[in-house]
C-alpha cells in the first residue's frame, strides 16, 4: 500500500487561515445582517409610529360621536389598495379601516388600555402575507363632556421589509466574497514569503547533499539560525568523524608495516632463536603499544550535537574513588567544587575519558590534593550553556616551556612514571573535536599544573 504523502506546511497553514478567515467572515456577516435587520425594524416602528401621531394630530370626534379624519392620509398608500401599508382606529362605536385595509383580514380589532401601546418585532400572519403593527390607545374628550376610548392601528406588509434585508444581504455577500478573495491571495502571498526561508533551506541542504556546498550559508533569518547552526554542526561533525576513521586506519596500517616488516626479516633470516625471540617480543610490545595508542585516539567521538546533558558530579565521583584507590599509599585526596547544574552535551565515553586523564594525570603527580572545579554559565541565544572544567595538583607544575612538548603524543612527563604517553592526547582530540579549547598553565592557589578545558 502506497504511503500517503504528508501535506506540505504552507498547504496546512493556507488551510487553517482560510478556515478561520472563512469563520471570521461569517460571524461579521451575521452579525452585520442582524444589526441592519435591527435598524430596519427600529424604523419601520418610528415610521409607524409617526403615521399613527399624523392620525392622532388631524382626527377629531363630532359632538354626535362621529369620527372625523384628517383630509389627506400620513402616506398616499393609505388610500391605495394592495398598497401594504394599513390604518385602522377601533373605539366603543367606532370601527374604522383605511382604502388599503378594506377586504383584509387584518388584526384592527385590539383594543389597548389608554395609554398603552403595542409593537411587536415579528410580523403576524394575515391574508395578506405578515404585517408588522404598531397601536396605541388614547382618551378622547368629547364636546358633551364624555369620553371616548381609541386605539389607532397602523400596519405594513413585512414584503419591503424583506426586500431591504434580501437586497442588504445580497450587497453584503458580495462585498464580503470580494474582501475574502482578496485577503485569501494576501494571505497566500504572505505565506509564500514567510515561508521563503524554509525554502532556501531546503534548496541549500539539497545542495550540500549533491556535493555543491559543503555547509550551509549563515545568512538566514534569525528565528532560523539555531536550526541551521545545529545542522552545520553535525556536517562538520560527520566529516570530522569520517576523516578521524580514515586517519586513525591508515596510520594504524601505516604504523604496523615496520614492526610486521621486521619480525619478517628477522623470522627469514634469524640464526639465534634467543634472539629472534627477543626481537619478536620487542616488536609485539611495539606493535601492542601502537593499537593500543590508535584505539585510544579512535575513542574520541567527537562533537555530539543532540547528545542528552549529562550531569558531570557522579562520574567523576567514581572516578576519584577508584584514584584514591589506587594512590593511597601516597594519601591524595581530591576535592570537589562542581556546580549543581553543571552538565556536559556529548558522549559519556568522551567525558570518561576526559576526566579520566585528567584526574589521572594529577593523581600521579600531586604530593597530597587535587581540585576539580566546573561552572556552568548561560550560554548565547540558541546555543548550549558555556562548560568550564578545571583539575589543579599541588605537584611540581610543568614548566612553561615544557607545555607544547609534554602535549604531544607519545611524550611522557617522565620516562619513569609507567603510561604510554597519549593519555593528554586523547584530551586534545576529544576538545578538539567538540571545538573546545585546552589551556595548560601553573595553578596560582595550590602551586602545581592547571588543566582547563572550556566548551
Amino acid at each position: 500500500m502506497a504511503r500517503r504523502r504528508p501535506i506540505s506546511l504552507q498547504t496546512r497553514l493556507l488551510w487553517a487561515a482560510s478556515l478561520a478567515l472563512a469563520a471570521f467572515l461569517g460571524v461579521t456577516g451575521y452579525t452585520l445582517e442582524q444589526a441592519f435587520r435591527k435598524s430596519a425594524l427600529q424604523a419601520m416602528r418610528d415610521r409607524l409610529e409617526s403615521y399613527v401621531f399624523t392620525y392622532l394630530s388631524g382626527t377629531d370626534i363630532s359632538k354626535d360621536g362621529a369620527l372625523i379624519l384628517p383630509e389627506l392620509p400620513p402616506d398616499p398608500r393609505f388610500d391605495r389598495p394592495q398598497s401594504g401599508l394599513y390604518a385602522g382606529i377601533v373605539g366603543e362605536q367606532i370601527n374604522w379601516r383605511s382604502a388599503s385595509a378594506l377586504g383584509r383580514e387584518l388584526p384592527f380589532d385590539q383594543s389597548l388600555e389608554p395609554g398603552r401601546t403595542y409593537w411587536k418585532d415579528t410580523p403576524s400572519p394575515t391574508n395578506v402575507g405578515g404585517v408588522y403593527r404598531y397601536s396605541r390607545a388614547v382618551t378622547w374628550e368629547v364636546p358633551n363632556g364624555g369620553d371616548v376610548k381609541l386605539t389607532f392601528h397602523v400596519a405594513e406588509n413585512d414584503a419591503s421589509f424583506n426586500r431591504q434585508v434580501a437586497v442588504f444581504r445580497r450587497t453584503l455577500l458580495t462585498q464580503l466574497g470580494a474582501a475574502a478573495f482578496l485577503l485569501f491571495l494576501v494571505q497566500l502571498l504572505m505565506l509564500r514569503w514567510s515561508l521563503g526561508p524554509l525554502r532556501t533551506v531546503a534548496r541549500d541542504l539539497a545542495r550540500v547533499e549533491q556535493g555543491e556546498r559543503e555547509r550551509l550559508p549563515d545568512h538566514y533569518v534569525r528565528e532560523l539560525s539555531p536550526l541551521t547552526l545545529s545542522i552545520n554542526d553535525v556536517i562538520d561533525n560527520e566529516r570530522e568523524q569520517r576523516t578521524r576513521y580514515r586517519h586513525t586506519l591508515g596510520d594504524l596500517a601505516h604504523s604496523l608495516k615496520t614492526p610486521l616488516a621486521v619480525m619478517r626479516s628477522e623470522l627469514e633470516s634469524a640464526t639465534d632463536p634467543a634472539s629472534a625471540k627477543r626481537v619478536l617480543v620487542e616488536q609485539v610490545r611495539r606493535m601492542d603499544d601502537i593499537v593500543a595508542y590508535q584505539l585510544a585516539r579512535a575513542a574520541a567521538s567527537g562533537h555530539a550535537t543532540f547528545s542528552a546533558p549529562i550531569a558531570i558530579e557522579p562520574h567523576a565521583e567514581s572516578i576519584v574513588v577508584g584514584l584514591e584507590k589506587v594512590y593511597a599509599d601516597r594519601g591524595v585526596l581530591c576535592e570537589f567544587d562542581i556546580a549543581p547544574g553543571a552538565r556536559f552535551y556529548g558522549e559519556k565515553g568522551d567525558l570518561l575519558e576526559l576526566l579520566g586523564n585528567l584526574l589521572e594525570n594529577a593523581f600521579k603527580w600531586a604530593r597530597s590534593r587535587v581540585l576539580l572545579t566546573v561552572s556552568s554559565s548561560a550560554g548565547v541565544a540558541g546555543r548550549r550553556p558555556t562548560l568550564s572544567i578545571v583539575v589543579e595538583d599541588d605537584g611540581p607544575g610543568i614548566p612553561p616551556e615544557q607545555v607544547a612538548v609534554l602535549l604531544q603524543r607519545g611524550v611522557r612527563g617522565d620516562e619513569r612514571v609507567e603510561g604510554h604517553g597519549i593519555g593528554m592526547s586523547i584530551v586534545q582530540d576529544i576538545v578538539r573535536g567538540y571545538r573546545g579549547e585546552l589551556k595548560v598553565e601553573r595553578s596560582s592557589t595550590m602551586g602545581g599544573a592547571r588543566f582547563e578545558l572550556r566548551f
